[in-house]
C-alpha cells in the first residue's frame, strides 16, 4: 500500500471545492488534514466536507505550517498572496502546489523559483489543460516530429460574454488583471508546452475596454462588471528567441460570434498543424497532393489515465501531483516554465500601458 500524503489547503474558495478538494479526495492514499481560510467559516465547511474527523482549522496559514504531520500544501487563495505563501510552504519545509496563475507578478514567480531550487521541494502549478486527453495526444504526435519545426502558433482564450464578478476576481489588486490573468494564463501555458519553447525575445500587448455594456448577456449577471477596471480584451503578438512568433488573443467580453475555450491553440509546423479548439483535436497535413483535415477521436483508446479509468483534467493533475510526491519524480508542471508564463503575460500589460514592446534578455 502506498504511504499516506498529508495535506494542508491554504484558501478554501471556489478553485478549492471546485477543482482542488474533490479531485484529492478520491486518491486512496491522500488525507486532508488543514484547512486554512481567512473566512473560517469557509475553512470550516471544508474540513466537514472533505477532511479526516481529526483535521485541524486555522485563519493563519503561518500556524498551519509548523504542523510537521503535513507533507504537501495547496496555494489557493488571490494571486496577490501566491507568491508569499508558497515561498512559505517551500521554507516550511512543505511540497507546494499552487493554483495558477504561479503568481501576481513576474519577479513572484522568479522568488518562488528560487525558493524550490533552495529548499529543493516540489513546486507545481495548477495548468491542468496539459492533462486533457486531446493535449496529451498533441504533445505525443508533436515529439514524434510529426508536425516539424513550430514555428506559428495562435493561443486563444475567448468569451464572448463571461466576466467573473464574484470573489475577488474583479479586484485588480488582488489578481493582477482580467482575462490574460485568468484564463489566458491556460491557454499560454498549453501552447508553450506543445511547442516546448520557453524562451520568448519580445512581446508587444494592446489591452481594451471599449464595450458601451459589458454587463449585457453576461452569464453570470452585472454585479460590477460595469464598473471594473479590468480589461475585457486583449491580444498580443510574441516574438521567441528562436524566431517562432505566437499570436494571442483573449476575452471576457467581446462582440465575437465565436467563443473559443480557454487552454486552445492553433500550432502551424513545417510538417503539419493541428488545432486543440473547444477540446477538439484536428490535424491537418497534406497527403498524396491533397490537403487532408482529421479529427483525433480521444474519447476512446490511447489516452485512458491509471489503469484504464478515464478521469478529469483536474482528477488526472491530481493524481499525477500525489504520484510525483510519493515516487519523487518530476512534476508536469515545471515551475521555471509556469515563470515564463507569467512573465510573458506581465509584458503583456506593461507594453500596452507604455505603447511599446517588452524585450527579454
Amino acid at each position: 500500500m502506498e504511504r499516506i500524503v498529508n495535506i494542508g489547503i491554504i484558501g478554501c474558495g471556489g478553485i478549492a471545492g471546485g477543482k482542488h478538494m474533490p479531485a484529492l479526495s478520491k486518491i486512496e492514499n491522500v488525507r486532508l488534514v488543514a484547512f486554512c481560510d481567512l473566512i473560517i467559516e469557509k475553512a470550516e465547511k471544508a474540513k466537514e466536507k472533505y477532511g479526516t474527523p481529526d483535521a485541524k482549522v486555522y485563519t493563519d496559514y503561518r500556524e498551519l505550517l509548523k504542523d510537521p504531520s503535513i507533507e504537501v500544501v495547496h496555494v489557493l487563495t488571490p494571486n496577490r498572496e501566491h507568491a508569499q505563501i508558497t515561498v512559505d510552504a517551500l521554507y516550511a519545509g512543505k511540497h507546494v502546489m499552487c493554483e495558477k496563475p504561479m503568481a501576481k507578478t513576474a519577479e513572484g514567480a522568479r522568488q518562488m523559483c528560487e525558493a524550490a531550487k533552495a529548499t529543493g521541494k516540489k513546486l507545481a502549478i495548477g495548468y491542468q489543460h496539459r492533462m486533457k486527453p486531446q493535449a496529451r495526444y498533441a504533445k505525443e504526435y508533436i515529439e514524434s516530429g510529426a508536425l516539424g519545426e513550430i514555428y506559428y502558433a495562435n493561443c486563444l482564450a475567448i468569451r464572448r460574454r463571461g466576466t467573473p464578478n464574484w470573489g475577488v476576481f474583479l479586484d485588480e489588486e488582488a489578481q493582477g488583471g482580467g482575462p490574460i490573468i485568468d484564463i489566458a494564463t491556460h491557454s499560454l501555458d498549453l501552447t508553450l508546452y506543445l511547442m516546448n519553447n520557453y524562451e520568448p525575445e519580445m512581446v508587444v500587448g494592446k489591452t481594451h475596454k471599449k464595450l458601451e455594456h459589458p454587463e449585457a448577456g453576461n452569464i453570470w449577471g452585472d454585479a460590477g462588471v460595469s464598473t471594473t477596471p479590468l480589461e475585457e480584451a486583449a491580444c498580443a503578438f510574441i516574438r521567441m528567441k528562436n524566431g517562432a512568433t505566437i499570436l494571442l488573443e483573449t476575452s471576457w467580453a467581446l462582440n465575437t460570434a465565436e467563443p473559443v475555450e480557454e487552454g486552445s491553440c492553433v500550432l502551424c509546423g513545417s510538417k503539419a498543424g493541428l488545432s486543440l479548439k473547444n477540446n477538439k483535436l484536428l490535424i491537418n497535413k497534406v497527403e498524396l497532393g491533397r490537403q487532408v483535415k482529421t479529427e483525433v477521436d480521444c474519447s476512446a483508446g490511447g489516452v485512458a489515465f491509471y489503469d484504464g479509468a478515464k478521469v478529469s483534467p483536474a482528477d488526472a493533475e491530481a493524481r499525477a501531483w500525489i504520484d510525483s510526491i510519493v515516487n519523487d519524480t518530476p512534476t508536469i508542471v515545471q515551475p521555471e516554465q509556469a515563470s515564463v508564463v507569467s512573465e510573458i503575460l506581465e509584458a503583456i500589460y506593461t507594453s500596452s500601458k507604455t505603447g511599446k514592446p517588452v524585450y527579454f534578455e
